[in-house]
């Protein structure tokens, strides 16, 4: 019997979250949160190092043990082989082989997801080092690796850990650019943060804690009730306030 087809409807949650709970050893890492991300737009998930959004991301994803609550990824259970082909994920860590080019990683991991190339290279930026061995490429370089094998396939669901962090301003700039394009164009990003400055390019936000969750809600939603532009400082506020 074949796999279902995920869903994206407006009337389904691209992530449902209720009362979700991870504990990782002695850490709690998420303490009872609850949340629904929006089909086809841009979310920042962000908050301090340790707030927890790498679990987060990884529970979504399928890959983290341990999890408790409901959670539902396009409808669906995490990890459901069904939806493995409708996800990109983007880990901290690096997922590409150093030994091998930009291109020859690209057409492993295309193979493995039985996606095709098309114009990845171009669309990342990274079209002058195809034939680049990957340990050769400095680390925004290798960034834009991970994000093109996240890309493969058009995945629907795109979960980016920390995708920015390290990358000089001009590259943040380019990349935050190709999210919006990528939301534009219908899908749903997921993209996780500790610059609170980041939150301006989202359309909606996550704002995590000590594995809890302060606030869901959109920029101008958090300007307005914090009452400052200074997205660290509304950050601070809203720890105060709770």
């Amino acid at each position: 019997m074949s796999e279902p087809e995920p869903k994206w409807t407006v009337a389904v949650p691209a992530v449902s979250a209720r009362d979700v709970s991870v504990r990782r050893g002695e850490i709690q890492a998420l303490r009872h949160v609850s949340f629904e991300v929006p089909p086809g737009r841009l979310t920042g998930l962000l908050g301090p190092s340790g707030s927890g959004k790498s679990t987060l991301i990884r529970a979504i994803a399928g890959v983290q043990a341990a999890v408790e609550g409901r959670l539902t990824v396009l409808g669906f259970e995490p990890g459901r082989a069904g939806l493995r082909r409708w996800l990109g994920y983007m880990a901290q860590s690096s997922s590409v082989y150093e030994d091998l080019t930009v291109l020859e990683n690209l057409r492993y991991f295309a193979e493995i997801r039985g996606a095709q190339l098309g114009g990845l290279l171009e669309r990342v930026g990274l079209r002058e080092q195809t034939h680049q061995l990957v340990r050769r490429l400095s680390g925004g370089q290798r960034a834009r690796v991970s994000l093109a094998i996240a890309l493969l396939g058009s995945p629907r669901l795109l979960l980016l850990d920390e995708p920015t962090v390290g990358l000089d301003p001009l590259l943040r700039r380019e990349l935050w650019r190709l999210f919006g394009e990528l939301a534009g164009e219908g899908a749903t990003l997921l993209i996780s943060s500790h610059v609170m400055e980041e939150a301006r390019h989202c359309e909606d936000l996550l704002l995590l804690r000590d594995g809890r969750l302060l606030a869901q809600l959109t920029p101008d939603e958090l300007v307005a009730q914090t009452s400052t532009t200074d997205m660290d400082e509304a950050f601070v506020r809203l720890i105060e306030r709770a």
